[in-house]
């Protein structure tokens, strides 16, 4: 299979050259930004049976015991510690489990895990294993939050379309949110998934004054983004054109290499949804009146897609820095 080429350190997690003061107890520091190479290979030495078959045959694979029986996956031994260390054998088992605990979810991680969140981290026990297997889980319906996955939810293993024999080479999913004919292929890739089936919540009848108020602030908001240098770093080769659906009315952003801007109305192609209730819940978070974060995380604030949430981690950053602008004048 052919593997699109990647640096080690992907490009965003390397800092620029930049140095600058810091104040402590009254006294300035220069600090700078370093770097220290180290750079390695490594063996999946007698696992890499495992690896391969993800990465070649999209296969999950285990290790029986020839004494007890029982299978582990994945095959983290070759001999089993219970059975006066017994030999095992390699089995396949199948692609769907269930849940050993409810996943904690990482929305926060270093660069080297950014582009993966939101993400839940969890142990799927599959059909015919005995142990849990530790992979990343995720959701169709939108940026994962809690309730979606839980303890004894069945998960499907989906393989990522490009593969290099890694244990990130897989993630699961909701059974619920699959077909039948996806639950029982096997092999099932990402790119079979429908990302973008996700169902808007629905919205009632609101306040169009409130909604009219809340634009205008927004236009102001976004007019002072414009001018501050700190808030358009933020959001600096960044485009994207968002719908906003609240209960007073919609919205369109449109984030533009540096630079936002509000509209009233509908966008005819936005890169996603955003939908809220109350359209406050977008405004607080944008003002640093509140968290866009802990808005999708209460259920507040609904996503269309996952992998946006790169975009609103950029826009809690500009607020930030927005903020800061204003304060120091």
């Amino acid at each position: 299979m052919s593997l699109a080429r990647k640096s080690i350190i992907p490009p965003e997690a390397i800092p620029e050259v930049d140095s600058f003061t810091k104040t402590i107890d009254g006294k300035d520091y220069l600090v700078l930004n370093d770097a220290m190479f180290t750079f390695y290979q490594r063996t999946q030495g007698e696992f890499s049976e495992f690896f391969l078959a993800l990465r070649d045959d999209k296969k999950m694979l285990g290790c029986k015991c020839t004494n007890c029986g029982v299978v582990r996956v994945p095959p983290f031994v070759v001999r089993c510690p219970d059975c006066d260390f017994a030999p095992t054998e390699t089995v396949e088992v199948e692609d769907v489990g269930y849940m050993l605990s409810t996943p904690p979810i990482t929305y926060f991680a270093n660069s080297l895990f950014a582009q993966q969140v939101p993400f839940g981290r969890g142990r799927v026990v599959l059909k015919g294993a005995d142990t849990g297997l530790s992979l990343n889980v995720y959701t169709t319906t939108g940026i994962l939050v809690p309730g979606i996955i839980r303890k004894n939810t069945e998960m499907k293993i989906v393989f990522r379309d490009d593969r290099s024999g890694e244990i990130t080479d897989i993630f699961a999913v909701p059974t619920s949110e699959l077909t039948p004919e996806q639950i029982a292929k096997k092999g099932l890739t990402e790119s079979e998934l429908d990302w973008e089936k996700a169902k808007e919540p629905e919205v009632g009848a609101g306040d169009t004054a409130a909604f009219a108020k809340a634009l205008a602030e927004l236009e102001q908001l976004t007019a002072d983004m414009r001018k501050s240098e700190r808030a358009r770093k933020d959001i600096a080769d960044w485009k994207r054109v968002i719908q906003v659906k609240s209960a007073g009315g919609s919205l369109v952003l449109e984030i533009d290499d540096g630079n936002m801007y509000v509209k009233e109305g509908s966008a005819d192609k936005p890169d996603f949804t955003m939908v809220c209730e109350d359209i406050n819940t977008l405004l607080d978070g944008l003002a640093y009146r509140g968290s866009l974060t802990q808005a999708i995380m209460s259920k507040e604030l609904w996503v269309s897609l996952n992998q946006e949430f790169t975009t609103i981690f950029k826009l809690e950053r500009m607020s930030r820095s927005l903020a800061r602008t204003k304060k120091e004048g």
